[in-house]
């Protein structure tokens, strides 16, 4: 394990190397499913995920033993964990991998089964199948990761929370390796109801962020995983690496449970923060990846930090709920997937269903195809009910 830490590296101290991404979204599985589906400038329909074979995660007897929501995490820390090459089992590395809600699911099965059969037939796997840190476990378990194992449960901001606390692990030399990211699965009529009794949900069913039109956000669910590894580790192994993970910041709004401070000033800090982490200047970034809900107030809110950070110098943005909907805490974790991808390919996705940039945003909003540029840093924003913003900073790897 290392424990040296130098003062002015990224995300002070040791440098941060991605070296596996898994995705499991509408878009399908996988990845490459997920980057072919961000490249086009149509949404799939349903934010649905399609049915898919996990036999390689278990057998008909474990698998029904999973919320969705946990195998969604496991599906998509399979792909990552088989892209990085790594083997375990490692005794320092890190887990974490969060959820907004958990297995609602499963609470809902089981409340069925006790009004209809009574007490005795609820499964006695109920409090592991729904536990908000059940996806963090099985993970954990699956590749025999014996350090922290953690579960940040901060709404929409969840997923990116992870990807920097994560980071954090591995820079501080607490763990070499640390499996990051988030999964949701609460596409269900009672989380509809609430949403959209709370007017949150588009009345259209439809996503257009930044959008002059824009009247809600569209469900969706999913998981997104990074694994982040200590840099010269990944160099010695002979590890392909994607990007860097160079800074990442956590504050609050304190003002609301679910509006956005309408000023900003809590993801105006979040992302100064990130940066400053990162050791970067606003005028080095080349894209952001908004965390764009389409609402009226989110997206009104996070234009207006983001042009209190980047004054007159605001690089291209990107939602890509416009493609995937809204899978609260997965959404932070996918858009670091979509982050990671843009650097690679040096591509910028277009903001799907948006066609018309509402002029009070003023933001640079990539709409109608993809964006050919030179990305070398982006930075992924996540904005959470309860006051949370998360920002991560990625860098382009060079060889």
């Amino acid at each position: 394990m290392h424990v040296a830490v130098t003062p002015s590296g990224p995300v002070q101290g040791l440098r941060v190397a991605v070296t596996g991404l898994g995705a499991l979204s509408c878009a399908g599985v996988g990845v490459e499913a997920l980057w072919s589906a961000l490249a086009k400038s149509t949404a799939p329909g349903s934010k649905r995920i399609a049915p898919f074979d996990a036999t390689h995660i278990g057998g008909p007897k474990e698998l029904r033993r999973f919320d969705p929501f946990t195998l969604y995490a496991l599906m998509a820390a399979d792909e990552a964990w088989i892209q990085s090459g790594l083997v375990g089992p490692i005794l320092d590395a890190g887990s974490i991998v969060t959820t907004g809600i958990g297995g609602l699911q499963t609470v809902i099965e089981q409340n069925r089964i006790l009004n209809e059969k009574g007490r005795d037939r609820v499964s006695p796997f109920l409090v592991p199948m729904m536990m908000p840190n059940a996806g963090t476990a099985a993970v954990s378990m699956r590749f025999g990761l014996g350090g922290p194992a953690e579960t940040v449960t901060t709404a929409c901001a969840a997923g990116t929370h992870a990807i920097g606390n994560a980071a954090r692990l591995v820079a501080s030399g607490r763990s070499t390796v640390a499996v990051s990211g988030g999964a949701e699965a609460v596409m269900v009529e009672i989380a509809e109801a609430g949403f959209r009794n709370m007017t949150a949900l588009s009345s259209t069913d439809f996503s257009r962020p930044f959008d002059v039109n824009r009247d809600g956000f569209v469900m969706g669910e999913g998981a997104g995983i990074l694994v982040l590894e200590e840099w010269e580790h990944a160099l010695a192994r002979g590890a392909t690496i994607y990007a860097e993970v160079i800074g990442a910041a956590s504050t609050a709004d304190a003002h609301h449970i679910t509006a956005p401070d309408p000023l900003g000033h809590g993801a105006i800090r979040c992302m100064e923060l990130a940066l400053a982490d990162a050791g970067v200047a606003a005028a080095d970034v080349s894209h952001i990846n908004a965390h764009g809900t389409s609402t009226p107030l989110n997206d009104f809110a996070e234009s207006y930090a983001v042009r209190q950070v980047f004054s007159d110098n605001v690089p291209p943005v990107t939602s890509i709920k416009g493609h995937l909907g809204h899978s609260l805490a997965a959404a932070g974790a996918l858009e670091g997937v979509a982050s990671v991808l843009t650097l690679v390919h040096q591509l910028i996705p277009p903001t799907a269903g948006t066609t018309e940039v509402d002029p009070e945003c003023g933001l640079d909003v990539v709409i109608g195809a993809p964006r050919a540029a030179k990305v070398d840093v982006v930075l992924s924003n996540s904005f959470g009910f309860g006051g949370h913003n998360g920002s991560v900073v990625f860098r382009r790897f060079e060889a």
